[in-house]
């Protein structure tokens, strides 16, 4: 006898908060390559990687088309990389979708840079007209250091041609960074590049998220023993690092997470001024700074 929940999901679920009104449909279980030292999100035994059976996503479809009707608006592909999967069968879930629940208007994926080294721009754009509207893209660092000593797997270079494919494509990019995954070593240099990457790639969506280890730091420490974290101090002087570096034309800016001490909304370049007049008198005062209280920074 078939569930009466339409879709199996394998706990813990995640997506990115500006998902939060999503249906999420797993069309992977964990990430492909989950060898980041600095992510814990798929460390569970349940998490392994795995494609789900194509035609148990397409049946959690139809069932979520009957049971939701026209309620659905948005569709996030979890796990941590749906862009893995081959486009054939990308393309074959965005139709499903349109089928069966036709009031969607956006469908959104994490994404990793070398999902796409596989991809051409016109397989990009076939997803792209079948309802792919977004892509996360977790850049983490634009510095190719810090990207090795976190073991991403990742450069600067693979990450720009990924997020351009995209681009090329009509695909809107979000690209997140790590405030803090240098440490105090590498902080500036971390700062810098990943400006220089936003700048180069000039992201419809740029986020900074604060990097933090719930589960503890060994694992991460292991590929970086000099790594030192910074205080709230450094880690806004590195924020006001990369806004003063970032030259974009036209990109929403967020750093609201919930790991985000300072929240810092606006659009770059237009408000750019007044974020770093934000982040300026945190550093000065930061007593009197509408700073987010430490028991509610959800780590």
């Amino acid at each position: 006898m078939a569930s009466a929940v339409p879709i199996r999901y394998v706990e813990p679920v995640f997506r990115p908060p500006s998902e939060g009104n999503s249906l999420i449909l797993p069309v992977t279980d964990g990430c492909s390559w989950n060898q980041c030292t600095f992510c814990e999100m798929y460390t569970a035994p349940q998490k392994r990687f795995r494609a789900r059976d194509e035609a148990e996503v397409l049946e959690s479809i139809r069932r979520s088309g009957e049971a939701f009707g026209y309620r659905v608006r948005r569709v996030f592909l979890a796990d941590g990389d749906a862009l893995v999967l081959p486009s054939h069968r990308l393309l074959r879930i965005l139709q499903a979708i349109q089928e069966h629940m036709p009031s969607v208007e956006r469908v959104s994926s994490y994404c990793l840079p070398r999902n796409l080294k596989r991809k051409s721009v016109a397989e990009l754009t076939e997803l792209r007209e079948a309802g792919l509207a977004m892509a996360y893209v977790g850049a983490e660092s634009g510095d190719d250091l810090v990207l090795e000593k976190v073991n991403k797997c990742e450069t600067f270079e693979s990450t720009v041609e990924a997020l351009d494919k995209l681009r090329a494509a009509g695909i809107t990019r979000s690209v997140m960074i790590l405030n803090g995954l240098g440490g105090q070593v590498y902080s500036d240099q971390h700062a810098d590049n990943s400006a220089r990457l936003a700048n180069a790639t000039q992201p419809e969506f740029l986020a900074t998220l604060v990097v933090s280890f719930p589960q503890g730091e060994e694992r991460f420490r292991a590929g970086f023993p000099e790594w030192e974290p910074l205080d709230q101090s450094g880690l806004f002087r590195e924020m006001e690092r990369l806004l003063a570096a970032l030259e974009l034309e036209d990109t929403v800016f967020r750093s609201d997470h919930a790991s985000n001490w300072l929240v810092l909304k606006g659009r770059l370049g237009a408000d750019k001024e007044r974020l770093l007049a934000q982040v300026r008198a945190a550093i000065a005062q930061p007593e009197s700074a509408p700073l987010r209280p430490a028991w509610a920074r959800g780590l």
